[in-house]
């Protein structure tokens, strides 16, 4: 039992490790790919074509003057971030990354745990992550702000209605909540191709939920100054983008497992087959922040609920009605 914990334990920390590198360098590679797009040059002046960007980004916002406003709420304040922050990494613990390797003569496992329930789990994250920006709108004392956080319960509320309907439809054809028998359930055809409409409204959903582009209204910095987080610098500010490209590596991880098969995949190992398909939607995620422009927010609530919202419903009656006339 100790040598399991102890395993565990490991893992954990690896994958913490893993994760927040993977995050830091996601920023420079939406910075150089946008660069690209818009026919600019990006960073590139520190270390080898710029690579040492993401130390230099931290280096500096580790020793940037913190400012607190007077009248914040304090305790509120300090946690609100750190709660932003963490509900992004603990996501991640149920989503299997591969299937079991050989690491010196051990059996390791490419999950933190697979649980009976991990598609619950992801969705319990994934409304938590919305306290830690409410509460940051809140407790900044800022009028800005607390409309920011407004805006984002609004949009989490919105649009987390048709994405778990969408997800439904999913589970009710591979009958399970566990995303490692999901995987599994995909071993002869991906549910991108048996619900195609599952997952486009799953992953314009998945976009509102991250605040991205063009659905980025809590950040609005034409509208609200920089929304949520106008009163917060130095690392707590970190902590907010911290938990923004979280989000996006998530749901982009949460859309390869149940749409897109996963770590299967023919001749490569099944970890890599994982990297590369998630590399893919990290590309379209920077890629509409740098084409499409922002919706108004009273389109964005439109959007929701009278358009994704009846479809989503009708998408998973009929998955339903399909999935019982086979004897599903």
């Amino acid at each position: 039992m100790s040598e399991d914990i102890l395993l565990i334990v490991i893992k954990v920390a690896v994958l913490i490790v893993i994760l927040l590198t993977v995050v830091a360098y996601t920023v420079y590679v939406e910075r150089r790919i946008m660069a690209r797009m818009q026919s600019r040059i990006g960073p590139n002046r520190v270390g080898p074509f710029g690579l040492l960007q993401p130390l230099a980004d931290i280096l500096k916002l580790i020793f940037k003057e913190d400012l607190t406003p007077a009248g914040a709420d304090k305790v509120t304040y300090f946690l609100a971030p750190a709660l932003a922050a963490i509900t992004g990494l603990a996501a991640f613990a149920v989503i299997p990354f591969g299937n079991t390797i050989d690491l010196f003569g051990i059996k390791v496992n490419l999950f933190i745990a697979d649980i009976n329930v991990g598609l619950l789990y992801l969705f319990a994250m994934s409304s938590l992550a919305v306290y830690g920006i409410v509460l940051a709108g809140w407790s900044s004392n800022n009028k800005y702000s607390l409309l920011g956080g407004v805006r984002s319960s609004a949009q989490m509320i919105s649009y987390e209605l048709p994405l778990g309907l969408a997800l439904v439809s999913v589970v009710l054809a591979a009958g399970s909540l566990s995303l490692g028998d999901i995987v599994k359930a995909q071993a002869n055809l991906w549910f991108i191709v048996q619900q195609p409409l599952s997952f486009v409204i799953y992953f314009i959903c998945a976009i509102a939920e991250t605040n991205r582009a063009p659905f980025d209204l809590p950040e609005a910095e034409t509208e609200l100054i920089a929304g949520y987080h106008t009163e917060y610098s130095s690392l707590k500010w970190a902590l907010f983008f911290l938990a923004e490209y979280m989000a996006v590596i998530t749901v982009s991880a949460t859309a390869v497992t149940i749409f897109f098969g996963g770590w299967q995949g023919p001749f490569l190992p099944g970890w890599l087959w994982f990297v590369i398909k998630l590399s893919g939607f990290i590309f379209f995620f920077t890629w509409m922040r740098a084409t499409l422009p922002r919706l108004r927010f009273d389109q964005l609530m439109r959007l929701g609920w009278k358009v994704l919202l009846p479809l989503a419903a009708l998408n998973l009656v009929v998955i339903a009605g399909l999935v019982a006339a086979m004897g599903g």
